[in-house]
């Protein structure tokens, strides 16, 4: 079998994890099924004496050892396809794929090696060796003891099948997950059932219920019989202690197949629960597992589809609402030849700020918009004021100074009301002063509105160096140090110099690049 290797510590560990969780299984199937409940039903049901006792447990351990040696031929072939991508450095797509669908057909290959070489390798050398050692007279049993243990035998394979069965859903998991994981980062695609049915829940239920309900009364019946024959003279007393014990093993028994029954069903359940409450907290990266191979896989795979067609409706309109904010800035700056792009490069410079102070994505996202639509009040400025190329009369200033608020009232009146609510305090703030001396509100300090602060800086930056019809536009330096002189008056101390440290960090890289 392979082991992990230097060159695979993450895949190997899960590989490693996997076959130790399979050996795990197999043996408390194989204690709970064969050891406990089929030795208990042996020695406690026979009596015979101690030299023929010694026989039956003879005959027990060798077909044990048969049964294991074919049990694990036919399990080492059955990992070879799962084996094949943790050997390989980048295993090809149909490898995975390959090694996806068997791992999840892994439940139903552990039934068949229960029934196969697990209760065939077991049953044909214990019936013939305990055949000849009657016919030899080792053993004094009536042959017909062996049909009957032979039909018991088949009743505990049923239930150690069950048992791996349910072990095994869960144990396969982490390997699954690996693979989708593996083929994601190699291919950029999703591996899945895409719905495909396995092994159905009908048939889980059905089969389950049956074997949990019927199994121990088959087994009573079946051991009552040879019990009833060796108890005779014993009286009723000895018979019910006997019975008390198969019994409660038949309980145990039923309540340990429902336990595992039950867990089959909630765990997809909560799976999807799980993803639809990420859903509604409106994370729409989120998917549920596709780990199952019965119809929870379609229902999987129906809510995955259900959320990439959310993300990308999410997505489309996220990209509408750009351009709209977009087009809004476009149009505002179109009133004005020599104001073209103000928006675009207050926006950049504003992300740039925010990034540097170490904003949230979702904080730097608002930011933009919010940037690009900074100056959307001008709209509701005159063009003669607005455009004027002289200086500006006081009152003409005036009008100029109610720019921010009229912005707030134009984006107030967009429905639904609380689409532009985040945007709208960065749109009236942007003309605070640090020292309270701006407008429209005299804030001062952190009164002021983060994103009010940055907008400031980066306003004022981008309207220094532009061009105008009455001035050419100052030097990016000559611009820097004015903003250096207003730090902590006019604009935020820090955020300032945080802005300025990199503009004459980037002129510096330009012109070394010059």
């Amino acid at each position: 079998m392979h082991f992990p290797t230097k060159h695979e510590p993450t895949g190997g560990r899960v590989y490693t994890s996997f076959l130790a969780q399979l050996l795990r299984n197999y043996l408390f199937g194989s204690t709970v099924a064969v050891v406990g409940v089929g030795g208990a039903l042996v020695f406690s049901t026979l009596s015979v004496p101690s030299n023929e006792r010694f026989a039956l447990g003879a005959i027990m351990a060798i077909s044990l050892i048969i049964m294991i040696v074919c049990e694990l031929f036919v399990f080492y072939r059955h990992l070879l396809p799962i084996q094949a991508i943790f050997k390989a450095q980048q295993p090809t797509i149909e490898q995975l794929k390959t090694a996806y669908l068997h791992t999840h057909k892994f439940p139903v290959l552990s039934v068949r090696r229960t029934y196969g070489p697990h209760f065939l390798g077991l049953l044909v050398p214990a019936v013939s060796m305990a055949f000849v050692c009657i016919k030899l007279g080792f053993i004094k049993l009536p042959y017909f003891y062996i049909g009957i243990a032979s039909a018991v035998a088949f009743m505990i394979a049923s239930m150690h099948a069950m048992i791996e069965f349910f072990l095994t859903m869960k144990a396969i998991r982490p390997i699954v997950t690996h693979i989708r994981n593996q083929h994601k980062e190699l291919y950029k695609q999703d591996i899945t059932l895409s719905g495909r049915v396995l092994v159905s829940i009908r048939t889980k239920f059905r089969l389950s219920a049956f074997l949990i309900g019927t199994l121990p009364l088959m087994l009573f019946g079946l051991v009552s019989q040879i019990r009833l024959d060796n108890i005779q003279g014993e009286g009723s007393l000895a018979y019910w202690q006997w019975a008390a014990i198969i019994l409660i093993i038949g309980i145990i028994y039923s309540l340990f197949g429902a336990s595992l029954l039950s867990r089959s069903i909630e765990e997809p359940i909560q799976t999807i629960q799980n993803g639809m409450s990420s859903v509604q907290a409106g994370n729409f990266d989120t998917s549920a597992a596709d780990i199952y191979s019965d119809e929870f896989s379609k229902l999987v795979a129906g809510f995955n589809h259900m959320v990439n067609g959310l993300k990308e409706r999410e997505q489309r309109n996220n990209q509408l609402l750009q351009s709209y904010f977009m087009t809004l800035a476009a149009a505002l700056d179109a009133r004005d030849a020599y104001t073209a792009g103000h928006s675009t490069r207050v926006a950049r410079y504003s992300v740039q700020i925010g990034r540097l102070d170490g904003w949230s994505a979702d904080e730097i996202e608002l930011l933009h918009k919010t940037a690009l639509l900074h100056d959307i009040g001008k709209i509701g400025v005159r063009d003669a004021v607005l455009l004027k190329e002289g200086r500006l009369t006081d009152e003409e200033f005036d009008q100029i100074k109610l720019h921010p608020v009229l912005g707030e009232n134009i984006l107030k009146q967009i429905e639904p009301a609380d689409a532009m609510a985040d945007l709208l305090p960065g749109v009236r703030s942007h003309h605070e002063r640090y020292d309270g001396k701006g407008y429209p509100d005299g804030l001062a300090g952190t009164e002021i509105p983060l994103f009010g602060r940055a907008i400031a800086i980066a306003d004022a930056f981008d309207a220094m160096t532009s061009d105008r019809p009455y001035r050419k536009g100052m030097t990016d330096e000559r611009a820097l140090s004015i903003l250096e002189e207003g730090k902590g008056t006019q604009w935020d101390p820090k955020l300032t110099q945080l802005f300025i440290d990199l503009m004459r960090a980037k002129g510096k890289t330009d012109e070394e690049a010059s």
